[in-house]
């Protein structure tokens, strides 16, 4: 009987130790009942294609007039290409050519990069599209249709899309016309960030090889909304003269097709100073490359 006082006191502890494994128990399964967030999908694409192989041999005959008519050796490293530097290929690639011809030079490159959102809650197509407004609206330009989530966040006035469609570009130029051939290693930097490309030869329609001069000016499109490329697309013309030499051109066209961005970059400067690179020639060309490229990252 002695003994009874220490066992109830046993009995006791064992009851008190119970009860908290059961207390904890209750609080585990309460938090697990609450709200989980669910991971946005990710885009359509894991891969980038090979830049400098992108653009079919004809094509490049094409948008750059002269280049086959030069030796084999050179020709061929005419339309090899020149990769651009980058410090990761599955976010981003480019490629350029020039071509030097008597009347005039023209250039091309081309910027794919692969957006990925490292925000659960944030698709890659939507952090994609924001990529895209932000080139777009450095362009001068403006879409009808409204920001994605991730635009919306990181824009103070998400409502603004679509106010001024079609507008051309009178303050910032476009990141993707005028700004660093080379892709940065962050993922939500600016591909297209490449200077403009220097030159750009006179050919004429069709790939000819003539002045390229056209209708100069006048005629010239103005920077605008595109349609039916991609899930987005813009084109941008930026004449310019290169100090008190010849008139310098570059048309870009940029667009996205679910989290990948494109930018196109096709440019020409005459030989002689009365010279005027024909903008609608350079236009289609470039819309016409981005479209064959649009439907290359489709198949």
């Amino acid at each position: 009987m002695a003994y009874v006082p220490g066992v109830a006191l046993l009995a006791a502890l064992v009851v008190g130790c119970s009860a908290g494994s059961d207390s904890n128990a209750n609080g585990a399964d309460s938090k697990a009942g609450s709200p989980t967030v669910t991971p946005a999908p990710p885009g359509r694409y894991e891969t980038l294609p090979a830049p400098c192989r992108a653009v079919p041999r004809g094509m490049l005959k094409d948008l750059l007039p002269g280049a086959a008519e030069l030796p084999g050796d050179q020709q061929e490293k005419v339309f090899r290409g020149s990769a651009s530097v980058t410090y990761d290929t599955d976010r981003k690639v480019g490629c350029s050519w020039k071509s030097d011809a008597p009347n005039a030079t023209r250039s091309l490159s081309i910027d794919f990069e692969r957006v990925v959102s490292y925000d659960p809650a944030v698709s890659d197509d939507d952090r994609a599209d924001t990529v895209y407004a932000k080139k777009e609206k450095a362009a001068g330009l403006s879409s009808s249709a409204a920001p994605g989530p991730d635009a919306e966040k990181n824009s103070g006035t998400p409502g603004e899309k679509g106010k001024d469609k079609g507008k051309g570009a009178d303050a910032d130029e476009p990141e993707g016309a005028a700004a660093d051939a080379t892709p940065s290693a962050d993922g939500s930097a600016d591909p297209s960030s490449s200077s403009s490309p220097s030159g750009g030869d006179g050919g004429g329609d069709n790939g000819g090889t003539g002045t390229g001069t056209g209708t100069g000016t006048e005629d010239a499109l103005p920077s605008r909304v595109l349609d039916n490329l991609g899930d987005a697309a813009f084109l941008h013309d930026l004449p310019t003269r290169a100090g008190s030499t010849a008139q310098h051109r570059t048309v870009s066209v940029v667009f996205r097709t679910s989290n990948v961005v494109v930018t196109v970059r096709y440019a020409e400067q005459p030989a002689l100073v009365t010279q005027v690179p024909d903008s609608r020639e350079l236009q289609e060309k470039a819309q016409a490359l981005a479209r064959k490229l649009a439907e290359t990252l489709s198949e």
